[in-house]
């Protein structure tokens, strides 16, 4: 959406100046900004609200809470305490709760996982197994790509020594949904004694997860697609499953049998448990299930994904992961190639606006991300796509974006910092060889969160050829 105005316009209060013509957002102040992240997220004002009451962690109203956060999420998973399900809370943030799940599930002897890897967040959990000391395989995609479910069967009929799968339901770092019910349903029709394990972290709540697939294990965060804050995660599990991992767990806090079997004898948490955002959880799900649940929750993030699509695209961003296997609920763009674009502008200058975004997460190329999940709607998405257009115009990046533009932009950029030099350049500057150096320091102070990846980026490819020598 583009707004103009020949003279004045106002957005949240704010007046701002503007010339004729002029698309205009004008920077705001004095207002919650919207987060388009992939959580913590913008949450609804009675959400906000049902953290201004004080409860004991041993009260009875707080009990009634939990229990009903407690239920609510096995339904929510398509299960119930009746059916044979459990429903774990774990203090902490969400990698705590995959943790927690990893360190419970396996046995300390004879147990051995599959992670199948397409990001950030699944190579996570092989470097929490190598911590605990659990023995683990990689199989690994693309960050671009789902995991392939024929790859996954083809794997475990060539090692029978592999007693778990653990996978990721939504890879956040590209915004890349796994075929989570296929795999299940696969894996145990035809090794129905593996356990499955799920990372459903930004998934769970808008995209369909029902444990009855066979999922033996999965984990989520209260401040994702439910809606509520942040403080604490949670484990749907078979209980068949949890009563089988009595003593595994090689941690007492992030322990799920020992915190599960303290909740039902005694109806507490083994230690303090967040009672505010607990709460606001209980107000996020009660406003999730009048929504219409996971189908509700789903059509609101479609739509928002679909107004900010027609906007990015409009303006010439592209996708950094094809239709077929990108979600509605975290977009990933390539950095623009124009000299113009610098990313810290670009994300100052919509945080100035009241949008905040996310940098890329990726293993190759510069980019970032835009989350359209938490109380955003189709407007919001549209709003922001018209702070971009503005955003871009400011730092002088022409729209819609072309690679013909990007390249005449640097053409007269190079003798322009030539000038500045004061003599033009007649060769190009040899790059520094890292093959006879053995230590670098890097004071990466003032620097961008890109700019200190592609720094990082830069010394483990030079790590491969003299492994002993990097330490990051």
């Amino acid at each position: 959406m583009t707004v103009t105005n020949s003279e004045m316009t106002v957005t949240n209060g704010v007046q701002g100046t503007l010339r004729k013509g002029a698309p205009t957002l004008p920077k705001v102040s004095g207002r919650e900004p919207l987060l388009f992240t992939p959580g913590p997220l913008t949450t609804s004002a009675t959400v906000k609200q049902a953290m201004l009451a004080d409860y004991g962690s041993r009260d009875k109203m707080f009990a009634g809470a939990v229990t009903d956060v407690r239920q609510g999420l096995l339904r929510a998973g398509g299960v119930s305490k009746e059916k044979g399900y459990e429903c774990v809370i774990v203090q902490g943030a969400g990698t705590m709760g995959v943790e927690a799940m990893i360190g419970t599930a396996v046995p300390r002897t004879g147990g051995k996982v599959l992670i199948l890897v397409n990001g950030a967040y699944g190579t996570r959990q092989a470097t929490m197994c190598r911590y605990l000391g659990i023995p683990c395989e990689v199989l690994e995609w693309p960050d671009s790509d789902p995991v392939a479910v024929k790859d996954t069967l083809q794997k475990l009929r060539t090692d029978a020594t592999f007693t778990h799968v653990s996978m990721v339901h939504h890879e956040t770092t590209a915004g890349v949904l796994n075929p989570l019910k296929e795999m299940a349903l696969s894996l145990k029709a035809e090794f129905p004694k593996v356990s499955l394990l799920v990372d459903s972290m930004s998934g769970f709540g808008a995209y369909d997860l029902q444990m009855e697939w066979g999922i033996d294990f999965a984990v989520s965060s209260a401040n994702k697609c439910i809606e509520g804050v942040p403080g604490f995660c949670f484990a749907l599990v078979n209980r068949e499953a949890l009563k089988k991992s009595e003593g595994n767990a090689r941690s007492l806090c992030l322990d799920l049998f020992d915190q599960w079997s303290n909740m039902e004898k005694t109806g507490q948490f083994r230690f303090t448990p967040p009672t505010h955002a607990i709460l606001a959880f209980q107000q996020a799900l009660k406003e999730f299930e009048e929504e219409g649940s996971v189908q509700g929750r789903f059509a609101r993030y479609q739509s928002n994904y679909e107004a900010m699509k027609r906007g990015m695209e409009k303006m010439g961003f592209t996708f950094y992961v094809q239709n077929d296997s990108r979600s509605c609920l975290i977009s990933t763009f390539n950095m623009p190639e124009h000299p113009n674009f610098i990313f810290q502008k670009f994300y100052d200058s919509l945080a100035a606006r009241g949008f905040v975004i996310y940098p890329g997460k990726l293993a190759k190329g510069a980019s970032f991300r835009f989350g359209t999940i938490g109380r955003i709607f189709p407007r919001d998405c549209e709003l922001l796509c018209a702070a971009v257009q503005v955003t871009c115009e400011e730092m002088g990046v022409p729209l819609p974006l072309s690679k013909d533009a990007a390249k005449e932009a640097l053409k007269r950029k190079e003798p322009e910092a030539a000038a500045v030099n004061g003599s033009k350049r007649s060769k190009v500057t040899p790059r520094m060889s890292l093959e006879n150096i053995d230590l670098i320091v890097c004071d990466m102070a003032g620097t961008t969160v890109m700019e200190g990846g592609i720094v990082y980026k830069t010394l483990q490819k030079y790590a491969k050829r003299r492994p002993n020598c990097f330490r990051p």
